[in-house]
């Protein structure tokens, strides 16, 4: 939440606020009166706690004034990103808790540098055009022909820093000092402690630049482009809470547009606004000797991307090319294949669509999203699963099995599991019945913050909606397709069929239990079918049994993956597949004598259970 929306939760909440900030002070009307920050009795100070102006406050002796944040920050004498830690925990607001998808990384090694002085400090003021204000202000140093740029969280000489990174004066070449620094933006050393408007550009150089012409900003550590450029987003999210305005200011070509756009979509369009500079980028406009009225004119015409509804042809041009050319698909539409390599060409999950998998209670709904979401993993689309049917750790354990391929891996191997967890699994905790708006809440979160690209929702009946409640469940249906449809993203519904009369054959898509909505707003519908025949008669054979089958059992598929509907396949195919269940590492395999698929490498020692 942004401070601005902070600051509106404690508006409603006015005279309390006040009163606790202010204890010293006495009601006066509508105002609430102290002496001053420092909080002693008096009237100088007064504080709105009702009406159109409520939240307002002024000193009338200092001039200082704001809202409720900004008097959080100057009675406690914090900045404002701990004030809005403390005023969420007053209201009560609370961030997601998800498991998994913790990285971890290295601290940077330091390099052994000095101030700038000297050739170093010339090519700095002269050539580059910086200020010895902005210098001194990021804490740039030198270490031989190498500009040092530290990213540090403060200005305090110990602050923690978790990058660094250098650049010759000679040959451009700019990397970080170290490998597995922490992804994260550069200039938090001279951001004012209160400021609610940042600037994010392209390089440290245009961050410095910008400080001297009077712009708050911060560098991304990468440059432009998408994906693992942008990964600093999931670090520095809840640092640009404060900020209700974000200038998005990266250089005008192609790979920063497209930087830009990922940004926008993952802070949030809402605050976002992107600036149009007279030149490339703004160290080039220092060297160009760009005005600064130039500068601030291109801020105060600072644009927000146009709606999503408005698109031209071009915007389209992946899926165009996808439909004529599916032989192209899987590098030019985002598209997730199967496990299943003899059934790629007729079954897959793209971007943007929402995919109900049903399932008879027994037949392997959880186990067959837990191995799809693996696959999905394997070809690096980050995960996250609303596991409300079953436990974390339970579920965590089946997926162990079946990303090892073993029914007990060894310590270590498990290990490794978990280390290839870290950045590809988000585990949304919810073992109890979940608000349907909460877990939209969650998974836009999770998408902003963490770049997740595919959901799982286990299942439609324990998303706090009633069996019988048609109209609330056709609106989160609804909801589920605006959502994947606004953000890109994959999701799975997990669903039930209504009560049927015998196990012994395949569920259809006239089956799910529920609104006839829930097939209709799908882009794909899956049913996963336990063999019940099967199993029976291999009971009976277990047990010495006459059978009336003449076959080869073990040619019996032990599950089918039947897909009734397929809205964005070119040729519109609804291929049924049948599977061979591997019960010790929970693995669906395509033929009988297929082998477990290690989707975690392990080089330690193996052990077969």
């Amino acid at each position: 939440m942004t401070a601005s929306k902070i600051s509106e939760q404690l508006t409603h909440r006015a005279e309390e606020v006040a009163k606790m900030l202010l204890p010293n002070g006495k009601r006066d009307g509508s105002e609430w009166r102290a002496g001053s920050v420092d909080g002693e009795s008096g009237k100088s100070l007064g504080v709105s706690i009702g009406g159109s102006k409520a939240g307002i406050w002024t000193d009338f002796a200092t001039g200082e004034g704001g809202d409720l944040l900004d008097l959080w920050c100057a009675t406690k004498g914090i900045p404002l990103h701990d004030a809005l830690s403390e005023a969420k925990a007053f209201l009560g607001i609370s961030e997601p808790r998800f498991h998994g998808g913790k990285r971890t990384y290295t601290p940077p090694k330091k390099p052994k540098c000095q101030r700038p002085g000297g050739e170093a400090f010339q090519w700095l003021t002269e050539t580059r055009k910086l200020s010895e204000a902005s210098i001194q202000a990021f804490q740039i140093a030198i270490d031989g022909e190498y500009v040092i740029f530290p990213f540090k969280r403060g200005p305090q000489k110990d602050a923690e820093m978790p990058m660094c990174k250098r650049r010759s004066m000679k040959t451009k070449d700019t990397r970080p000092t170290s490998s597995g620094q922490m992804p994260c933006l550069f200039g938090w050393q001279a951001m004012p402690d209160n400021a609610r408007e940042v600037t994010i550009c392209e390089g440290e150089f245009d961050a410095m630049a910008l400080m001297d012409y009077g712009i708050n900003a911060l560098s991304v550590p990468f440059g432009g482009g998408k994906g693992e450029k942008q990964a600093w987003i999931e670090n520095e999210f809840e640092s640009l809470e404060r900020f209700d305005t974000i200038f998005v200011c990266m250089d005008s070509d192609k790979v920063g547009r497209e930087g830009a756009l990922t940004i926008v979509e993952r802070l949030g369009a809402e605050r976002c606004r992107i600036v149009n500079l007279p030149a490339k980028d703004a160290n080039d406009c220092l060297i160009e000797g760009v005005s600064p009225e130039l500068v601030h004119k291109a801020f105060r015409n600072a644009v927000y991307l146009d709606p999503s509804e408005l698109r031209t042809p071009s915007d389209y041009m992946d899926e165009v090319e996808w439909a004529l050319y599916p032989e192209t698909a899987p590098e030019q539409s985002g598209m997730i294949e199967i496990p299943w390599e003899h059934k790629r060409q007729d079954l897959a999950f793209r971007s943007g669509e929402l995919v109900i998998l049903v399932g008879i209670n027994g037949h392997g709904k959880s186990q067959m999203a837990g191995y799809l979401t693996l696959e999905a993993m394997r070809q690096n689309t980050r995960a996250c699963i609303a596991s409300m049917e079953i436990k974390p750790g339970r579920l965590i354990a089946n997926m162990t099995k079946q990303a090892t391929g073993q029914q007990k891996p060894t310590r270590g191997y498990m290990g490794a599991a978990f280390t290839w967890y870290e950045d590809k699994l988000w585990i949304f905790e919810c073992t109890k019945t979940a608000k349907a708006e909460r877990i939209l809440e969650v998974f836009e979160y999770a998408y902003k913050r963490y770049g997740i690209k595919w959901f799982v929702i286990d299942s439609f009946m324990k998303c706090g909606i009633d069996e019988d409640d048609y109209n609330r469940q056709k609106w989160f249906v609804e909801r589920l397709a605006d959502f994947k449809n606004e953000f890109n993203v994959v999701i799975f519904l997990l669903a039930h069929p209504r009560k049927g009369e015998t196990e012994m054959k395949p569920i259809e898509k006239l089956d799910i239990k529920g609104t006839g909505a829930i097939g209709d707003l799908a882009d794909t519908v899956l049913t996963v079918w336990r063999n019940k025949p099967k199993e029976e008669i291999c009971e009976k054979l277990d047990n010495g049994l006459p059978v009336d089958f003449d076959g080869e059992i073990d040619d019996m598929p032990d599950a089918v993956l039947k897909c009734v509907k397929q809205r964005n396949h070119p040729e519109g195919i609804e291929p049924k597949i049948s599977l061979y269940f591997d019960r010790k590492s929970l693995q669906y395999r395509a033929g009988p004598n297929a082998k477990p698929f290690h989707f975690v490498k392990y080089s330690g020692e193996r052990e077969e259970f």
